[in-house]
Order: structure tokens, then sequence, then C-alpha cells
């Protein structure tokens, strides 16, 4: 067994200054802003949306304030269950197993399912999601039916496989090889709302699809077809099977849904070989044992053929999706997208890994609307950079986008297309190296961004690095991860993260320069005194504590959703702050207000509205999480009780999680307060807490084909999209979706 966490190997070393070495410069001159969250819902906090916009001019605008948070603040928990606050409900949809169409076989329970009945039920660990509204004639603005595409990162084997399964033992073969990898990638799910208030499955939908680890997928953009992307089975190098380590995501106005492949490495190995003797196997999931692709030592290119982002066209089944090259390749956390005030597409990413680096890329062509066919080609070419983070001398932080092209130069002089054979194919796939070479700043895990809907100010979520200032190596004989100089802000072992946010230079999202600070420094006011960096900033208090932010979102009014994926042992440097939770800020004001805990060992992500923001829509992640495998099959597991019937495992009706070690999607709602009341689903599997909970069933679809159309709420929001239903049809076999995977060899990314 290694000592290194290859999750944390990243490419090169990098000479660049590191940010946290930048902040201490900064410290004394820096504005920390003082802001709440608050819910960005209509009705859901009682706020007021702002006019659907149908101009063409991607400009920023003021946009309404902020009406204030509208809830109770909900305290922190170590309970293992899901708590929202007063005046809200939670319901449970879109479970791991449940049935992807109308034909689907039954989740048997126990974790006895192979292969194919797996392809054709909802993946696992549900992480980014997006809803994709559909008009009907009770709501034409889409709110009460949609796609709901959902991301499956990883599976845990603890309670993926029967007991006495484990990868790699005498009872491995390829029939659970391949039920993990039909449970990761993404679900395309077709869903309702029903007159009583509850979601379920159009199960005859021709939407309803899987896209997983055996997907026929086309390889686009620059480095399509390079030698580095041929592999026996294609020696062209353009079509490659499968996603999986799915994340977070992102979409486009052009209503594409986009995927990105994190963790990646994780699935590769050397077969029979002693780890041991190699340099950067992975022991956990060991689909190199009966996948050859998967074998270092057979297909040593089909490693590069993943750590992409992925295009889906969730209204067109038959659409092959595409790896869009041009995005660069890395462990992509989400992709988010904006147009710039040149209409050229501008896309943020984070490498989400310790000591790596912020992207955005700009496409060449400019966004055209209504003209998706032109559409769907800009994210084919354009230029990628990567940030650079300075401080000015005004005293406020700067940067700048240092351009990942053939003729930029690198530290050393050199132009990059010497170093990467004049070649931008090949940069694009090694994109580390390049940025690197060029002088990146390294973050601490940079993981999800999301742009502000008026002032298009980007934030990025910096979720931990407990490597920073340890002296350990970033692999095996490289350099430290780089240290902190201390003063007031110490930073030497990050254990909580922090929030930056930035704004382009002229206001331009593709401007080569921007200006930064800190929005929120996470920390633990319930140990540390003011002074202590620990402590967090100051809108930071023992009621909102928290750490390592990841999952973020903003809603139509502007305000912030932080999701948080760190430590739940709420003890030593985590005291006081329990399980992990949903936070709601506001950027305007700096207040920040807890509006969900999850159930013990989750993690809390992925967020999306309907049109109206009655519901919003989130994931729970890996519940359970902790126990050793053995012990972890030895207790079994038990289901949260979801929409779908009456099953024996569900009679209790159990009011929270109360044990449950399966990902799904619990959906929150508001109660009363109109017409229809407002709603928080989340699509992993919770079930309401009402007394009178809906139940969902999964209805067959016998409409005679309509005419609905995806209505627009504004940039950054679906644009109006036409949308012809085809016939009622069983769904075709499915296949599913992807998982969550680990590092990469030096020089490999």
């Amino acid at each position: 067994m290694k000592d290194f966490d290859l999750d944390d190997i990243p490419a090169n070393p990098s000479q660049a200054e590191p940010l946290e070495q930048l902040r201490q410069r900064l410290a004394n001159r820096r504005r920390l802003l003082k802001g709440g969250l608050g819910l960005g819902a209509v009705t859901f906090l009682g706020g007021l949306l702002p006019a659907a916009a149908a101009t063409n001019a991607p400009t920023a605008t003021a946009g309404p304030k902020a009406t204030g948070l509208g809830f109770k603040a909900v305290p922190m928990s170590t309970a293992d269950m899901l708590a929202v606050p007063e005046g809200y409900a939670h319901a449970v949809i879109n479970r791991w197993g449940d049935p992807l169409f109308a034909d689907s076989p039954t989740f048997a329970g126990q974790a006895t399912e192979g292969g194919d009945a797996q392809a054709r039920q909802i993946g696992y660990n549900h992480d980014g999601l997006h809803f994709f509204p559909i008009a009907s004639s009770g709501a034409p603005d889409g709110s009460s039916e949609g796609l709901l595409v959902t991301n499956h990162e990883y599976v845990t084997p603890h309670y993926f496989f029967p007991r006495g399964v484990e990868p790699g033992n005498a009872q491995w073969n390829l029939d659970w090889i391949r039920k993990a990898q039909h449970a990761q990638g993404v679900s395309v799910t077709h869903i309702r709302l029903e007159p009583q208030g509850g979601w379920r499955l159009v199960a005859n939908s021709s939407f309803n699809r899987s896209i997983h680890a055996n997907t026929p997928i086309r390889i686009i953009g620059p480095a399509a077809g390079h030698a580095l992307l041929r592999t026996s089975a294609d020696p062209r190098g353009e079509t490659v099977l499968g996603t999986f380590g799915n994340c977070g995501n992102g979409w486009t106005p052009w209503n594409t849904y986009l995927t990105c492949e994190e963790n990646f490495t994780d699935y590769f190995g050397i077969d029979a070989r002693d780890a041991d003797a190699a340099e950067y196997p992975d022991e956990d999931y060991r689909w190199d044992t009966h996948d050859a692709r998967f074998n270092w030592t057979r297909e040593p290119n089909e490693y590069n053929r993943h750590g992409w982002i992925v295009e889906i066209d969730p209204f067109d089944p038959q659409a092959t999706p595409r790896k869009l090259t041009a995005l660069g390749r890395f462990k992509h956390e989400n992709a988010a997208l904006t147009i710039g005030a040149d209409r050229r597409v501008v896309v943020y990413m984070g490498d989400d890994q310790r000591s790596e680096y912020l992207y955005k890329f700009v496409s060449d062509g400019e966004y055209r609307p209504d003209r998706d066919a032109h559409n769907r080609q800009l994210l084919e070419r354009g230029t990628l950079y990567v940030a650079r983070f300075e401080a000015g001398a005004d005293g406020n932080g700067t940067g700048r986008w240092i351009p990942l092209t053939l003729d930029t130069r690198a530290l050393d002089g050199r132009r990059l297309g010497e170093t990467f054979n004049e070649n931008l194919g090949e940069l694009l796939i090694k994109t580390r190296q390049a940025a690197d070479a060029v002088g990146a700043t390294p973050m601490d895990r940079p993981e999800w961004v999301a742009v502000h809907p008026h002032t298009r100010e980007a934030y990025v979520t910096l979720t931990n690095n407990s490597d920073r200032g340890s002296g350990k190596a970033r692999w095996p004989g490289g350099p430290a991860h780089p240290g902190a100089d201390g003063g007031a802000n110490p930073r030497d072992k990050n254990i909580y993260g922090q929030i930056v946010r930035w704004r382009e230079d002229d206001d331009s999202a593709a401007s080569p320069t921007f200006k930064w600070d800190l929005f929120v420094l996470a920390g633990n006011p319930t140990l540390y005194d003011e002074g202590d960096a620990r402590r967090g900033s100051s809108n930071v208090t023992r009621e909102n504590t928290f750490n390592s932010p990841d999952g973020l979102g903003f809603d139509p009014q502007g305000r912030l959703w932080i999701q948080t994926d760190g430590s739940y042992k709420n003890n030593g440097q985590y005291a006081g702050q329990g399980n992990n939770q949903m936070l709601v800020a506001d950027p305007t004001t700096g207040e920040l207000r807890r509006f969900l805990t999850g159930p013990k060992g989750c993690e809390v992500t992925g967020i999306t509205w309907t049109p109206d923001q009655r519901f919003v829509f989130i994931n729970i992640q890996h519940p359970g999480e902790g126990p050793e495998l053995a012990e972890a099959q030895r207790n079994r597991y038990r289901r949260p009780p979801g929409p779908m019937a009456r099953r024996p495992r569900d009679r209790a009706r159990r009011p929270s999680w109360s044990g449950s070690t399966t990902a799904a999607s619990p959906a929150v709602k508001r109660r009363g307060g109109g017409r229809r009341p407002p709603a928080v689903y989340f699509p992993s599997g919770l079930q309401d807490n009402a007394a009178n909970s809906p139940h969902f069933e999964v209805p067959h679809d016998t409409r005679p084909p309509v005419l609905r159309t995806a209505m627009a709420r504004g940039p950054g929001h679906h644009p109006r999209h036409r949308v012809r239903l085809p016939p009622p049809r069983r769904g075709p076999a499915a296949q599913c979706l992807a998982r969550h995977a680990l590092p990469q060899r030096p020089g490999a990314l």
C-alpha cells in the first residue's frame, strides 16, 4: 500500500507564489466582506423574481436587491437525518436503484443486482444536477415538468456490492465491474409534478436514459485524433467509451448539459502485478483486473481519454455525447458558463486537487440567440487560460489570465510550443504541465465556480488544503506542498477552506485581467479568538460555522447557496460544526445563514431550481460514510424511504435517513404560502417530514405528443427552445453512469 494519497499527486511543480502567501502580504489591507446568505427562490424565501429577460444583450445589470433570508436558521446537527427550516418539508426522489424505465427491474435490495440490471436503474452517489423545464398548459414556464439530469460520481464498495464481494477478491468478476461502470456517469429522467404536489417519473418517456462508462462518446476539438488518444479499439482517437468520475456540472444557453470528469485516475491499474512495484496504481476499484482498457500495461493511452468536460443533449436521446478537449484535461470540478460583453462564451473551471489551478475558457465564436446549430460549435474552438493571482499597488488583489497557447512564453522564456511539439492537442492533453510552465498560482483545491447573475462577479470555493506547509511531497520525489507565511492568517494546514471572488476588468468576462478578494474565510469561532485566522472572517459565527465549502450556486436574485463536503466529526478542530450542510449567503450584506443539515457521513451537493423557484433540487451523496468495508458489509445498509410505492423495506416510512446509506435526491418544500407551495427537492431520496407526505408512483405516459417550450428566464438560464415530445415508447436499453476517482502520475496530465 502506498503512503501517498494518489488523489493528491499533481503533474509538475510550479514556481508561482502560492495564493496563501499572497494573502499574507495583503492581510492588513484587504477588505473582508460582511455578507449574509439569502435563499434564491421566489416564494421560497419570500423574494420577488426578476422579470424574464428576452433581451439579446448579455450585459451585467444591478438586479433586484436581496429581500432578506426569510427563514429561521437551522442549528448545527449530528443526527442521522436531513433537517430543514421551520415551515419547510422535504421528499425523496431519484434514489440509487430506482427505475429508469417502465420495464426496469425492481431494486432487490442487498446490492445483489448485476451489471445489466444496474444499466436500467438510477446510478450511485449523485453529485451535480440540472433541471431542464418543459412547458405545459398548466405551467407555461415549465415549472411542473422537465428533465432532471444528474451526475453519478463514484460507487462506495462498502454498500454497492453484496456481502463478501470486494474489489479484487476471489468473488470479484467482470459483472461486478460492469455494475460499477453502469452506476456512474449521468442519468436523464423525465419528471412531472402531480396535482397532489409530488414529483414522479414519466416512465415511458423516450428522454429517460443513462450515459455511463461504456457509452460511446465523440472526442471533439484540438486534441481529437491525437496519437496520445489512440488505442487498439480506437486507432483514430476519435471515439471513447464512457464517462466516469462525474463530479460537478454546468449547462449552456442552448439547452445542453456539461458533466465534469474529476477523479478519473482511480480506475486504472496494472492487473495482477504487484502494486508496490509500480509507480501509481490504484487499489480501490480494480477495473483493470477484468477490463483490459483500464490496464496501464495493456492500453497506456486509455488514461488520456478521460479527464475532460462532456456535453450532453438531454432532449435528443440519439445524440452522441461529446468530450470537449478545447476546455483542457484535468480533474474538472464544475463548469460555470457565462456570456461576455463581446458575446463570446466564457467557462470557468477549477482543478480539484491540492495546489492546483483555476482556469477560464473563452470561445473564438460569438453566441447567437436562437442559433443552436451555430452555438453548439462554440465550445470546440477557443483559448484556455490559467489564473495567476497577484497583489496590486492599491492594496487590492489583482490577477491575470495567462493563455495556454503554443506562442505563450513559459517562465524559462521558451514558447510552450517548444515543450509540446508545436501541437495544441498535446498541450491540452497535458494541461497541468502547461499551467505549471507559465507560473500559475497553486490554489487550495479549487472546487465549484458560480457567476453572479447580475454583477457577473465569479466565486470559487477553495475547499481546504491540509497539506499546505506540511513538508509532505506533492508526489514521490517531488517538491513539498507550498506553505503559508503565518501572521494574522496562519493557514499552513488549511482545514477549513475559503471562498474567493473576482471581477473581470472592464466588466468583460473575456478580460485578461481581474481584481479579487476573499468573500468568506471559513473557520471555527467556537474554538479560536479574534485575530486567529482559524476563527474565520467576520461573517462566520458560532451559529453558522462550517468547513470545506464545495458546491456553489446563485439563484436568480443573486443569493449564493453554499454546500459543504468536509469533516463531520464535530470534535477537536471541528467542534460545533456538525454534519455537512447547506448555507445561503447575501453577497451584498455578507450574512450567512444555515438552511439545511444532512445525515451522518454525507456530502451535500448539486443545486437547481424550477423556473418559478417553488422547488429546489439537491443531492445527498455517500450518507453513512465512515466504517471499514468489512464492517459496513456485516451491518449492511438501509435505503431512505422514497417515492416508489410501499416496498417491504420501506414500510416504516422513517421520517429521517435513520441509518440509510443510499444516495438520493431529496426535495424540500415550503408549507403553505401560495397556490403551489415552494419546495426543495433533493434527488437523493429523502422523505417529506409531513404526516401526509405525497406518494410518488411510476406512471405510464399515454398522452399524445405535445408541442412544448422550455422557457428562458434571462441570461444564464435556459433560452427559449422548442421541444417536440416524441410518441411514448418503452425506453431503450439504458446505459448508466459514472464515478469519482483519484490522481495521476507525474507528466500524465
